[in-house]
């Protein structure tokens, strides 16, 4: 990669940012396309996120996404935000068109993407999902325009209820447990929840009463211990590796205006997880 005066630059923003794998994503589909464009990352500690976003249009940075814990707090120091954005209440791409900053989600399309490349439609589905934050919002937003039902479980019913809430207004399919005894009415059951992230965390919910005609899906982007059992169980898995890919991809599409190279950004995610 050569970096000049004339560089395109793009980046992310996060606090801690050494495990990212977005920057070697992104350059290599940026040299695969040979685009003058590099992809750095910013560690921004939550203190300075509004002047790192000041610093977006004073070094003319193209583009930027945004990660934990910035997805929430960024948007009051943004100039525009995107529908899906506003009702996700989360930003993880941020575009400067003209000196004007404006931001988007692509998770939740970018989840949907990966599941259709696994050939899994959600069409006439009863669908789980499990945990009410952000990755359940962007994903909820979408399933329930297509999904037979959609139900949600957490910890803290409140925030439960208040996404569901948030969701009949897209879809009137929505509902809520306050637990999971009866897990095995799903055809599908999405893991939107941190627990795998540690190779010690407890399984949201026991794997022993999963069936081989379910589908089992883990937004954490490796093979989780969930995802592993659910496997022994005949059940179909999608991880997010998919998620982080197209999440991506729809990125790299609103800087560049270009269609990304998917398999080259593919084979450095699997590379980088070991896949």
């Amino acid at each position: 990669m050569n970096i000049s005066g004339k560089t395109t630059i793009t980046g992310i923003f996060g606090y801690p940012i050494e495990h990212t794998l977005s920057p070697a994503m992104q350059n290599a589909a940026f040299e695969a396309t040979g685009l003058d464009y590099c992809y750095v990352p910013f560690l921004v500690h939550p203190d300075g996120l509004e002047n790192a976003v000041k610093a977006i249009r004073s070094m003319n940075i193209k583009g930027i996404n945004i990660t934990v814990p910035h997805k929430e707090k960024v948007m009051q120091f943004l100039d525009e935000i995107r529908e899906e954005a506003l009702f996700i209440g989360a930003v993880n791409t941020i575009v400067n068109t003209d000196d004007r900053l404006i931001g988007f989600n692509t998770d939740g399309r970018g989840f949907m993407k990966s599941l259709n490349e696994s050939g899994i439609s959600v069409k006439d589905k009863d669908i789980l999902i499990i945990g009410a934050g952000g990755a359940a919002r962007a994903a909820g937003y979408y399933l329930c325009m297509e999904a037979r039902s959609l139900t949600l479980y957490g910890r803290t019913q409140s925030k439960v209820e208040r996404l569901a809430g948030d969701l009949r207004k897209v879809g009137d399919v929505v509902s809520t447990i306050d637990n999971l005894s009866d897990i095995k009415r799903f055809r599908m059951i999405i893991n939107a929840t941190p627990l795998g992230l540690k190779h010690d965390d407890p399984l949201p919910f026991d794997a022993n009463i999963l069936g081989k005609e379910q589908i089992v899906c883990d937004l954490i982007y490796k093979n989780t211990r969930l995802l592993k059992e659910a496997s022994e169980k005949g059940c179909s898995i999608v991880n997010g590796l998919g998620m982080l890919l197209w999440q991506g991809a729809l990125a790299f599409e609103l800087w560049t205006g270009k269609m990304p190279p998917i398999n080259v950004m593919r084979s450095v995610l699997e590379k980088s997880t070991h896949y």
